[in-house]
């Protein structure tokens, strides 16, 4: 059995708050790897800007080096768009993996506002990492009103295998700045660089090459 943390995102590109957010839960929860699930394309985000999916998976790649970090664009493959029926479909095709879900307190803010998210917190328990500026709203947003109840002590965090759900962990993590949002804003023709490139995906093992243009 292998326990596995699942953190989606789009990846746009990845840095190395990813990278650092992932070794930290990685750590406190007893994780046998960490999985990146680039999406092919967030509900709740605009199109505009997203670089290619190849050029996603690359960068990821790049930031996962010499680590238990798995990137992968398995979405693509199971066909799912939305977060609930992605997990839903990985613990089917992976009986014999334990998943637990991560996410940054910026997202637990807007939570409410994902598709069936009480569904979600059913199928697997969650774990929420500190992000400077979004724990207070992330308290007091409306899944946390639901949510609260669920709520399991930080100290027993390596024990989620044995949690019933719905189940959140709280993990405190040392501020880190870093964000994709700054890295386009330094290098807006970021993906350029990976133009032409095939990228391999760490769970599925299929290859993705990276479109030449890209408007």
């Amino acid at each position: 059995m292998k326990r596995i943390g699942l953190l989606g995102g789009s990846f746009n590109p990845a840095h190395g708050g990813h990278r650092a957010i992932s070794l930290f839960a990685m750590a406190a929860l007893g994780l046998d790897e960490v999985w990146w699930l680039v999406s092919p394309g967030n509900p709740l985000k605009p199109a505009a800007g997203m670089a290619p999916l190849g050029a996603r998976l690359r960068s990821a790649q790049a930031q996962a080096r010499r680590s238990r970090i798995r990137p992968t664009v398995i979405e693509r493959d199971l066909g799912t768009r939305y977060t609930v029926d992605t997990l839903r479909a990985l613990v089917r095709r992976y009986p014999d993996h334990r998943f637990i879900w991560l996410m940054g307190a910026d997202n637990l803010a807007q939570f409410a506002r994902w598709r069936n998210w009480r569904g979600l917190a059913r199928t697997l328990p969650i774990a929420v990492i500190a992000r400077p500026g979004y724990d207070a709203p992330a308290r007091a947003g409306q899944a946390m009103g639901w949510l609260r109840r669920f709520v399991r002590r930080a100290g027993h965090a390596d024990r989620w295998t044995d949690w019933s759900f719905p189940a959140l962990v709280l993990l405190r993590f040392r501020p880190d700045p870093r964000s994709a949002t700054a890295v386009r804003t330094a290098a807006p023709l970021w993906h350029i660089a990976h133009a032409g490139r095939q990228a391999r995906d760490a769970v599925t093992h299929r290859a993705l090459v990276v479109p030449r243009h890209h408007a």
